[in-house]
């Protein structure tokens, strides 16, 4: 039942990917292509989420002493 479940996720998985291919055009690049754009896209979403997490708190400290809802 466990290998059941994990080849159900695993064909969901695939279809998320192929669905991802088609909308973003990827399926028409060879795959040394697909992997340097994929690459690029993991490494910005990844710095974006790196920056959000470290000033983020700090931006939001200084919106709520603005509004005064923190002292």
């Amino acid at each position: 039942e466990a290998g059941m479940a994990l080849a159900r996720a695993w064909k969901q998985m695939s279809w998320f990917y192929y669905q991802y291919l088609l909308v973003t055009a990827l399926y028409m690049l060879e795959p040394w292509e697909r992997t340097v754009f994929n690459s690029m896209l993991v490494s910005i979403v990844g710095m974006a989420l790196y920056t959000g997490y470290v000033f983020m708190p700090q931006h939001i400290m200084a919106i709520l002493h603005y509004f005064e809802i923190v002292q």
